[in-house]
């Protein structure tokens, strides 16, 4: 599956989770899920835990993390003297 085609499963609803970017509309935030990786749970682990995502969802999540981590900027700031 392309990068589009994953990152249109992240959508972003005001309506939905304080607008807070969910995967596929669903009341699952990537925050949820990459916290979740981070804290150690494996993915077969969330998928049994939230039986309607899939596999594609939680790629999805990743890039849709790289892709933000990507457009960050670093400005080197001088110290004073």
């Amino acid at each position: 599956m392309g990068s589009d085609r994953l990152l249109e499963r992240i959508t972003v609803n005001p309506e939905v989770m304080v607008g807070k970017p969910t995967i596929r509309g669903l009341r699952i935030t990537v925050e949820q899920i990459l916290k979740a990786l981070a804290g150690g749970i494996t993915v077969p682990e969330l998928l049994e835990d939230y039986p309607e995502l899939e596999p594609g969802d939680i790629q999805a999540v990743l890039l849709h993390a790289a892709e933000l981590v990507s457009e960050e900027q670093v400005f080197k700031i001088g110290m004073a003297t």
